[in-house]
């Protein structure tokens, strides 16, 4: 039995280390490890509430979006009022393009890399039509220099890399699309950037989110500007990006049975009502393809196995964040959410399953799409490739649907709700960040927070075994897969990235009281 640590996972958002045991050229045993203390809701104790709003969005500069929206819901549910119709719209647009931004990441500049060789461009001569015609599209497109195209073969991000037979798309007009797409994609990011920015003031951290709506009023000039960006990034995605997952599927179809999970957990992706019970992809909980209703009761933190002296099987609302790094057994600094006591994947993949399972129509036609260009049933998508595919689905159906929440705004009306801070009070605010269900609860006492605890997307995916030691959904994803070099582990990279792990949302560094240095400022 080989063991093999990877340690970091790279081309990912924070620390994320993995431990397998490969046994007859297959992985038999998995330990996911965050190797960060989470110390963030520590810093929220004794302050304003209304700081959490803007604290909260510095838990992650990738989808710091989602975080303000979970923390001003949760501060209205503390509060006792609701967001008023332009407040949830414009919401919605915001979170929108932050999701066309971070699918438009984790494909090209986190993952593709795994399955495109980047390396083609060095293996033609420089006569050849189709590199000659890539370097001209650079120039054209972005404005660089001829050699831009060349220079991103030969150093980091792109190499080192994984080496081995077959680990790469070997067609040469599949990978030169897929690496002009990739320099594409940096242009089309930022137009989604500047699509947030329109509505939240700037971008990554909002400045406009508040409870009982936002602070921007919305006006034509914002709105033609997040429409000719929108116009621009929808046709990417529609024309290219889609594409591309296409592409990939198509060359690794053994990935539609690799990285298997099926427990599903979705808390609702944007607002159709101002009540938080209409969503564009549906709430709910699925175990395989049962379908089942949520009650957000049943969420517990365990921490049997991760590096915590503080109380398990907790409801976030009494949950506790007490470091113990010698903790005998532990090997993780991230909490291990459970719902009912189970394990659940959250994500693009949960949703749209979800979604599928609640007779979602625009979900199911691409869904069923999908599985046709592929002669492959639904359980298929329980898999790697499912998860790039759910992103790339749910990204043409976001892109669509703000034209019509674009249409449906108040004009130059009140963008919020007014409110008071109450002496005492609960709060709870659930949103879905692009890597799946988010959610924040705040204990209120004296107009202060006495507790705050923040559970996100990967708590959830990249969790240690629970108090049962069952495993969480990664470490179960990594058993069965197939290891063809123990030397190269490409495989389990793969794997482990179609969750696309966000470690600085699930653990961070906290330093007690230490001067690190004094300073005058004139």
């Amino acid at each position: 039995m080989a063991k093999i640590l990877i340690d970091p996972i790279t081309r990912i958002e924070g620390h994320l280390s993995i431990e397998i045991d490969v046994q007859n050229g297959k992985v038999v045993d998995a330990s996911c490890i965050g190797d960060m203390y989470r110390g963030f809701e520590r810093i929220f104790v004794g302050r304003n509430p209304l700081d959490a709003n803007q604290l909260t969005q510095r838990i992650c500069g990738v989808c710091p979006i989602s975080h303000g929206i979970a923390s001003s819901k949760c501060l209205e549910s503390a509060f006792g009022i609701k967001p008023n119709k332009n407040g949830r719209i414009l919401r919605n647009l915001m979170i929108g393009a932050n999701y066309l931004h971070s699918h438009l990441i984790h494909f090209y500049h986190l993952a593709a890399l795994d399955y495109v060789d980047i390396t083609a461009l060095l293996k033609y001569n420089g006569g050849d039509s189709k590199i000659n015609n890539l370097k001209e599209w650079a120039k054209n497109e972005l404005d660089v220099k001829k050699n831009r195209i060349d220079a991103i073969t030969a150093v980091a991000p792109f190499l080192p890399r994984y080496e081995g037979k077959d680990f790469y798309i070997k067609d040469l007009d599949t990978n030169i699309s897929a690496i002009a797409g990739y320099v594409k994609a940096l242009e089309m990011r930022m137009k989604a950037h500047k699509m947030v920015a329109a509505v939240g003031g700037r971008t990554p951290h909002a400045i406009s989110l508040v409870a009982g709506g936002v602070s921007q009023v919305p006006n034509r000039a914002m709105i033609r500007e997040y429409k000719k960006n929108l116009k621009e990034v929808e046709k990417f995605i529609n024309e290219t990006y889609i594409e591309h997952v296409k592409a990939v599927a198509g060359a690794f179809k053994n990935y539609f049975k690799i990285g298997t999970f099926t427990n599903f957990l979705s808390y609702g992706l944007m607002d159709q009502d101002t009540e938080n019970k209409q969503f564009f992809l549906q709430r709910g909980v699925a175990y395989g393809t049962k379908l089942d209703s949520f009650d957000p009761g049943r969420i517990t933190e365990q921490v049997r196995f991760a590096r915590y002296s503080s109380g398990s099987n907790l409801h976030p609302f009494k949950g506790q964040t007490q470091g113990a790094p010698g903790k005998p057994g532990a090997y993780s600094w991230v909490k291990a959410p459970r719902y009912n006591g189970k394990p659940m994947e959250v994500g693009p993949l949960a949703r749209v399953v979800i979604s599928y399972l609640s007779d979602n129509k625009s979900v199911k036609a691409e869904v069923d799409g999908l599985l046709k260009v592929f002669n492959a049933d639904i359980s298929a998508v329980f898999s790697v490739l499912g998860r790039h595919a759910a992103r790339a689905i749910e990204a043409k159906l976001i892109a669509a649907q703000l034209w019509e929440w674009l249409d449906e705004l108040d004009v130059n009306g009140q963008p919020r709700n007014y409110f008071t801070i109450p002496d005492t009070g609960e709060g709870m605010g659930l949103a879905e960040a692009p890597r799946g269900a988010l959610g924040h609860w705040i204990v209120m006492k004296d107009k202060k927070i006495a507790n705050y605890q923040a559970v996100v997307p990967t708590t959830w995916n990249c969790s240690p075994r629970g108090d049962d030691g069952v495993k969480g959904p990664v470490e179960q994803a990594l058993i069965g897969t197939p290891i063809s070099d123990p030397k190269n582990p490409i495989e389990a990279a793969r794997v482990v990235r179609s969750f696309d792990p966000c470690l600085a949302c699930a653990v961070h560094v906290v330093e007690g009281d230490r001067e690190i240095g004094t300073f005058r400022v004139c």
